[in-house]
């Protein structure tokens, strides 16, 4: 490493601490003696994303964000949310070392993770992701979402009305 004040190639590590994606290390330079932080990130190999046509692109991260953006527009879905998602994604494929991924895996991962945050930005993304051009469709995608355990409370609660119980008991 390089001293960015006098050009030294002999440098010294005095720390070097962990932070979320890279590791921080504060070092001296043995000839001027002056001090610099550097930061190491892991490299990753280049994913390639196999189109459903055949054809290979670089995968984007800025175009599945501009997707997922488009799914979750007037939703409670954080846009850090959103990039975690995006991370998780890229952590899995960088640590299977794979260089290739298909869009169709890409695609059904993002569903599986918007169906877990937001069932209708979940449903948004479906429609354009498989390309619904009828009602059977949309019934497919939301009948592929279980309903959550507040809304099986909620159906029990349709039951009662106040403090009266409709439901029979038995004697």
């Amino acid at each position: 490493m390089n001293c960015p004040y006098c050009g030294e190639d002999d440098t010294r590590v005095m720390d070097s601490r962990p932070t979320e994606t890279k590791i921080r290390r504060r070092r001296e330079c043995a000839r001027c003696g002056k001090r610099f932080t550097t930061y190491e990130v892991v490299e990753r190999p280049l994913l390639m994303v196999q189109k459903r046509n055949g054809s290979f692109e670089a995968f984007d991260r800025d175009k599945l964000m501009i997707g997922i953006l488009n799914a979750i527009k007037k939703r409670p879905v954080s846009a850090e949310q959103i990039d975690a998602l995006i991370d998780r994604m890229e952590s899995q494929y960088a640590n299977e070392m794979r260089s290739t991924v298909t869009s169709v895996e890409i695609g059904n991962a993002v569903m599986e993770q918007l169906k877990a945050i937001d069932a209708v930005s979940y449903i948004r993304f479906a429609s354009v992701y498989q390309d619904f051009t009828d009602v059977a469709g949309f019934i497919a995608a939301i009948s592929a979402l279980d309903p959550p355990p507040s809304e099986k409370s909620v159906s029990k609660k349709l039951q009662t009305k106040g403090d009266h119980n409709y439901v029979k008991k038995s004697e």
